[in-house]
């Protein structure tokens, strides 16, 4: 099923960014390529911010994250309560933040992984459903941290 997509990236990135981008509108699915358009350095915050945005804002169902290591940048969608990103590195994971924290975002790292394994990983996300149930109360607590009893 098509989606509308947010996708963004640092300078490291970026290369990886451009094929996903061009291989999930070969999929038919809407992407909204939120940067940057060169390898020209930038700082990955900016970006991470920029998709998680996106994802609150109801422009993107679901984003794609990338810089180096995938790190700096998940932890900058992370930052936004509407935003669930999930680093991965293979499709299992990605699959399993999907069906067990409702991830709405991937990350990924470009010079971690290559590009058909970060398709692997990307399929993997969009072809998986969350399971609800039991794991529902959980996903609220990630997106309201100030009603944790804990």
């Amino acid at each position: 099923m098509p989606r509308r997509i947010a996708i963004a990236s640092d300078h490291a990135a970026f290369v990886m960014k451009s094929e996903l981008a061009e291989w999930l509108r070969g999929e038919g699915h809407a992407v909204i390529d939120l940067g940057p358009a060169s390898t020209e350095s930038v700082d990955y915050p900016d970006y991470g911010y920029a998709l998680a945005r996106a994802i609150e804002q109801g422009e993107a169902e679901v984003g794609v994250a990338l810089c180096g290591s995938g790190i700096g940048i998940s932890i900058a969608v992370n930052r936004n309560p509407a935003a669930r990103c999930a680093l991965v590195s293979e499709p299992l994971s990605a699959s399993l933040a999907r069906q067990h924290n409702d991830a709405n975002v991937v990350a990924l790292g470009a010079r971690l992984i290559g590009t058909e394994m970060a398709k692997a990983c990307v399929t993997a996300f969009l072809d998986t459903d969350f399971l609800g149930d039991r794991h529902q109360r959980r996903v609220d607590k990630l997106s309201h941290p100030e009603r944790s009893p804990a």
